[in-house]
């Protein structure tokens, strides 16, 4: 039998206004916000809950990072261990006694004090930063082998007179600057600094001082040492006056040497009739004025000074081309000559007055020979102390030659001041180590 089938009957479809499709529109974007806010709300929280979190380490290791300063180990020396708030006690006082020194110096220096020394080169391999390090870790290492020699030796020494009246001098001139004593510590000192921590270092320094200054004391020479050294070195400390007059030339800088060669002549000839005429009796005042350029004449016609006379000057002030001449041993009162200035292009005419020893100078003397045998003592004493860098901090140390020709030229003239328990140093660190908070 055939299978009935009924025709299947579909929904009818709604049919959608444009006011239907507006509300479905609006209720899907009340959905998308509802979600959007809960989202905001939850991630703002993590957000909330994470900057808590930043503040509280930051906190935490701004507290950690100034008890490390204080109290962790910086560098060791010897068994000491060295914190960075010592470390940068004497490194800002190495720097400052260092500017202050070669203050008119320091642009022929290639030394910039307004930016940073760590990215200044002093070497083709150091800084400025590293060359200031390493003269710090001198300065320390030569205060604490002072510090053990003495307690060695029983010496006894007050610091509270140099101690309070440094502190004064701090305190004054926080005052002048315009800032509280606090911000002066940490602007002199490093910025972990305040009058109580730093007291012990001051303390230290001036000790240390005082106790170098008793060895120079008991170092220094008797007067056969003195007389004995200046006669092995008598160039260094004899004096001569003498009178002089230069003989120019105007070559050009790429003159060739014909041209040289003539104009030397020239001057060779003036400079002899000068000679001869002095030799004849004529003053020489009187010749300077004669043969003195029109810009020059004033400066030898002058009634209150004689512009040829120069007394009382040392070997290495008189100038190169007539030194040799004016300290050879056979010349006498009178003695007159033209001396040739090869490198100069230039003639003198000198005229010998006399060689002499002030006896000033025996002082001079026995203060080298004192400093000399003292330094070699103290020196003995810091060979023992040995530096350790565990944390890195010295990049100095790992450098094979830490300094080149220059480098060491200008480490060496101002170590001995910046190695702080010298004569210098004394004075420096008693000024210096006085700012509290």
């Amino acid at each position: 039998m055939a299978r009935k089938t009924t025709p299947e009957v579909k929904e009818e479809q709604k049919i959608q206004t444009k006011y239907d499709r507006k509300m479905a529109a609006r209720k899907a974007k009340e959905e998308k916000d509802k979600r959007d806010d809960k989202i905001f709300k939850i991630t703002s929280s993590c957000i909330g809950i994470a900057l808590v979190l930043v503040i509280v380490a930051s906190i935490g290791y701004s507290v950690y990072s100034r008890q490390n300063a204080l109290k962790g180990t910086y560098i060791e020396i010897g068994d000491r261990k060295v914190s960075q708030l010592e470390f940068d006690y004497y490194y800002n006082n190495t720097v400052n006694n260092y500017l202050t020194s070669y203050s008119s110096i320091l642009p022929y220096m290639g030394l910039d004090t307004s930016r940073d020394f760590a990215d200044q080169p002093y070497t083709d391999d150091l800084t400025w930063k590293d060359m200031f390090d390493e003269m710090t870790v001198g300065q320390i290492t030569q205060i604490h082998a002072l510090l053990e020699d003495a307690e060695e030796k029983g010496f006894v020494h007050d610091t509270t007179a140099e101690y309070e009246e440094g502190i004064a001098s701090i305190e004054e001139a926080a005052k002048t600057a315009g800032a509280s004593a606090s911000d002066y510590y940490k602007s002199m000192f490093g910025k972990y600094a305040s009058k109580s921590n730093v007291s012990p270092f001051m303390k230290d320094s001036l000790f240390a001082s005082a106790y170098y200054s008793s060895m120079l004391e008991e170092n220094k020479p008797s007067e056969e040492e003195v007389e004995a050294y200046y006669q092995e070195n008598k160039q260094n400390y004899d004096k001569v006056d003498y009178r002089s007059f230069v003989f120019r030339s105007d070559l050009a800088e790429d003159a060739s040497e014909e041209d040289i060669e003539k104009a030397m002549k020239e001057l060779k000839e003036k400079a002899d009739a000068f000679v001869s005429a002095r030799e004849d009796g004529t003053e020489f005042k009187e010749l300077c004025i004669q043969n003195a350029s029109e810009e020059e004449k004033a400066n030898y016609e002058s009634e209150d000074s004689d512009a040829s006379l120069s007394e009382g000057y040392n070997y290495s002030s008189v100038p190169y081309a007539i030194s040799e001449w004016l300290y050879d041993d056979a010349r006498a009162e009178g003695d007159l000559a033209a001396v040739e200035d090869e490198t100069g292009h230039q003639y003198y005419v000198v005229e010998f007055g006399r060689k002499y020893y002030d006896e000033a100078d025996d002082e001079s003397i026995s203060s080298l020979l004192s400093s000399n045998k003292t330094s070699e003592y103290v020196a003995s004493l810091e060979e023992k102390y040995e530096v350790s860098d565990p944390k890195g901090n010295l990049k100095y140390l790992t450098v094979d030659t830490a300094t080149d020709t220059d480098g060491e030229e200008a480490l060496e003239d101002t170590s001995n001041e910046a190695e702080g328990s010298g004569e210098d140093s004394a004075e420096d660190e008693a000024q210096a180590d006085t700012t509290e908070e």
